[in-house]
């Protein structure tokens, strides 16, 4: 999975999903470990998330929790943003 990163933000390059998430999962954690502040998840050029994807999201918001911080998702298309609302992950994320 090919990913674009820097300090504070993670920018998947595909979708995040069962087969994806593997890889992705230590690179996320060792970002929002070695990061400060809010962390922005940038999802333009993802247009799928499955459970596996929801999960990773879950557990970066839980993750920055800890430590009170917040997790803010950028660039989601609009299919993304009402999955996130139907889920009530608006309510542990912040969106835009």
């Amino acid at each position: 999975m090919q990913m674009s990163i820097s300090s504070g933000s993670w920018s998947p390059k595909s979708d995040l999903v069962a087969a994806t998430v593997a890889q992705a999962k230590p690179e996320l954690r060792d970002l929002v470990v070695s990061s400060a502040g809010e962390f922005l998840v940038n999802l333009s050029e993802v247009s799928m998330i499955d459970s596996k994807g929801l999960g990773l999201l879950i557990a970066a918001v839980n993750s920055l929790d800890l430590e009170g911080r917040k997790l803010r998702v950028i660039g989601a298309s609009d299919d993304l943003v009402e999955l996130f609302k139907m889920m009530r992950l608006d309510r542990h994320l912040t969106i835009g």
